[in-house]
């Protein structure tokens, strides 16, 4: 060990450079990545610092990584990913340094620096966030046939129902109860507002809005895992996608029948 420099210990694996990698590897997940593109970067970035062994297992609630450096030593350590919150900007810099990190074996403290740097660079204001739903809504309303007033409506319920998931998730962070709650308050204004005369077609509306709530990363990512050979979290992101869309129709459910209820 006297005759290793200390610019080659500083590049050596360590428990501490270990856990910076799992950052970027469980931020990745977190921020939208599919399995393989996670397992990779962790695999490439570990060999990056001569791991002799590189042993990387992740589904969509776990990430587990077991290596084998030159020098003998067994590094493992598992990351529980408890909730997801979809970022591509973010995604697209943890790769981006991830390719620096294979490149120039940097210090794990510059890595820390730079997670950090991601973690807290400048986002969408909640205003521009309120202003997006209800350009999307109002558009995919449009999109399948409905009118300026149930684009109008659309785009005014997108807005509303920004601001209930914000409210609901600080109380429940269960995906099934927030996506039940947000899809029966979507669907009660836009029955209510058809039936004021302000709207025109609930189905028009209620589909725009749909489209905010909708997996569909969750199910492309699915269906890229299963290709890709990752069938255990393939299935896993599948089955969730699914669960999820069954609850908006729950939510949906519910409001014909509390609608239906009232006008009787």
């Amino acid at each position: 060990m006297s005759g290793i420099t200390e610019r080659a210990l500083n590049h050596m694996l360590t428990k501490e450079l270990l856990s910076y990698i799992m950052d970027i590897g469980e931020q990745m997940l977190v921020s939208g990545a599919e399995v393989n593109r996670v397992e990779d970067s962790i695999s490439r970035i570990c060999k990056a610092y001569d791991a002799k062994r590189v042993d990387v297992f992740t589904i969509t609630s776990s990430i587990v990584v077991s290596l084998q450096s030159k020098n003998g030593n067994t590094l493992t350590q598992t990351r529980r990913i408890l909730k997801y919150a979809t970022d591509l900007d973010k995604l697209d810099r943890l790769n981006n340094l991830s390719h620096y990190i294979c490149a120039h074996k940097p210090e794990a403290e510059y890595i820390s620096n730079e997670i950090e740097k991601i973690g807290s660079r400048h986002k969408y204001g909640p205003n521009v966030q309120y202003l997006v739903y209800g350009v999307i809504a109002g558009t995919f309303t449009v999109f399948y046939g409905g009118d300026l007033n149930d684009a109008v409506v659309s785009a005014a319920i997108g807005m509303i129902l920004k601001s209930v998931i914000t409210f609901i998730q600080r109380l429940d962070k269960n995906v099934f109860i927030v996506n039940i709650l947000c899809s029966f308050i979507v669907g009660l204004l836009g029955v209510l507002l058809v039936r004021t005369g302000i709207g025109h077609s609930f189905d028009k509306i209620a589909i725009g809005n749909i489209m905010l709530l909708i997996p569909g990363l969750a199910l492309t990512n699915s269906i890229r895992d299963i290709i890709s050979g990752d069938t255990i979290a393939g299935l896993l992101r599948l089955c969730e996608a699914i669960l999820v869309a069954l609850s908006i129709s729950f939510g949906f459910g519910l409001v014909s029948v509390f609608v239906g209820g009232m006008f009787k």
